[in-house]
């Protein structure tokens, strides 16, 4: 063949291929999945970046029910996040019911049986999320849009499968001010933004007294987590 026609040869072949080439690009292999099918991981959020002159206060799992806790947390008005657990206020939801009702406390999502989510696939991630969410919104008419993983430990597949759920952040704290049997963690120097965890056991009362008396010490209040967490 001239050399004339065989290049001509090889543009019409180019020509031809081209469009086919730029379809493959713009649709993609048939079988891959939407993207849509992928939610974006939420953000990890161990304190909030603010110059307000606010801390957040934080109360997990709620297995004990101390009515003297209860009082000062509606006495002083404190906006709690309540990272319950739906096994402990089953036997009891009233507790919780007037804490929601009587304050501004909210609801937060905790898991359904506390494990360590990186134990678990995505199936197994989002029933926790999920149906703790769906326990929590049919038990108080409110659904959780934070998520405290328990023991703080998460993985890429827990921030999706919060996204999943209808969370918008996940949540770990800047200090524990929370006291296990004798023994009490020292009260730091509280700043504007830091999350405090406290939980739900025979020493909360004195553990939010302490917290409190450390947020006036540094000029600071307790304000609601939910509203900080953007969107």
């Amino acid at each position: 063949m001239p050399r004339l026609s065989l290049r001509h040869a090889v543009r019409a072949a180019l020509a031809a291929a081209l469009p086919l080439a730029l379809l493959g690009a713009v649709t993609g292999p048939a079988h891959a999945a939407p993207r849509a099918a992928w939610p974006e991981p939420v953000p990890v959020v161990p304190r909030i970046d603010t110059t307000d002159p606010v801390v957040f206060i934080t109360i997990d799992d709620g297995w004990f029910h101390d009515p003297a806790a209860a009082k000062l947390l509606l006495d002083r008005r404190v906006p709690a996040s309540l990272f319950l657990l739906p096994g402990a206020y089953s036997y009891d939801s009233g507790y919780f019911r007037d804490l929601l009702a009587g304050g501004p406390s909210r609801v937060e999502n905790h898991t359904v049986n506390h494990p360590d989510l990186t134990t678990l696939d995505a199936a197994g991630q989002t029933a926790e999320f999920c149906g703790a969410r769906d326990r929590h919104l049919a038990q108080f008419g409110d659904g959780p849009r934070l998520i405290r993983p328990p023991y703080g430990v998460y993985d890429a597949t827990t921030r999706t499968a919060a996204r999943a759920c209808g969370a918008k952040a996940l949540v770990t704290w800047t200090y524990d001010l929370t006291t296990w049997g004798q023994w009490s963690p020292p009260t730091p120097t509280l700043k504007a933004g830091d999350i405090i965890l406290l939980h739900f056991n025979e020493t909360l009362e004195d553990d939010l007294s302490r917290a409190l008396a450390a947020a006036e010490a540094a000029g600071l209040r307790p304000a609601p987590l939910r509203d900080y967490v953007p969107e």
